[in-house]
């Protein structure tokens, strides 16, 4: 068995052969996050981030146990930064007690992370099923498939299951999914992190106020 301290000990973050870190000036920031972040979200494109979609989503248990995954978003307007889930799930059930959480973002091609976080509301069912059909057919397939976090007797059922609701994808194509749920969460709170050789880390918060986005620094 490999040592995992061994292979520990060497790793580096943004080694400066591989990793160009942009300049970050706050100053220059616009009033509302969404704006940051949409600009960082397609700079990280720009620059060859794998999978930059991809979240991990922080909740906590009715007994305030913390639980994070990482899952896709689905998109980020006015309204807030959207993912979807099965209502049933693990997840769903934890929003249901508790519907506050936390989404991070990093994009290690720029040494960058965003961290957000407010209440989170589900959408509409009609919502919800146009998100689901928007997406493959695969997406499409898994939702069918159901019963997320639940025990799984073996890797056979779960192979039977998931061919029969591939094969109902070529039938209905809009089959529809109750349990599929479009979740929103309006931020309180959203930090933004640039990373520097120097470790002089820039990080701006911005805070959600009666009157407005209020932006403030923090130390690394």
């Amino acid at each position: 068995m490999p040592d995992l301290h061994e292979l520990l000990r060497p790793l580096r973050v943004w080694d400066p052969a591989v990793t160009e870190l942009p300049d970050f000036d706050p100053a220059t920031a616009p009033a509302d996050p969404l704006a940051l972040y949409t600009a960082w979200f397609a700079e990280a494109v720009a620059a060859g981030q794998v999978e930059p979609h991809t979240m991990s989503l922080a909740t906590a248990d009715e007994g305030g146990l913390p639980d994070v995954r990482t899952v896709m978003l689905h998109g980020a307007d006015a309204s807030g930064w959207s993912f979807a889930t099965h209502a049933g799930s693990r997840k769903g059930r934890q929003l249901t007690a508790r519907p506050y959480a936390a989404l991070g973002f990093y994009w290690p091609a720029q040494g960058r992370q965003v961290r957000v976080r407010g209440p989170v509301t589900g959408a509409p069912s009609a919502e919800s099923q146009a998100d689901l059909h928007a997406r493959s057919t695969g997406a499409l397939a898994a939702a069918l498939t159901g019963r997320q976090s639940e025990v799984l007797s073996s890797l056979e059922e779960l192979r039977q299951q998931s061919q029969a609701a591939w094969d109902r994808t070529q039938r209905e194509p809009d089959a529809p999914v109750p349990s599929w749920t479009l979740y929103r969460l309006r931020p309180d709170e959203v930090e933004f992190f640039q990373g520097d050789a120097a470790r002089r880390h820039v990080r701006l918060r911005y805070r959600r106020t009666e009157e407005g986005w209020a932006k403030e620094l923090l130390w690394p």
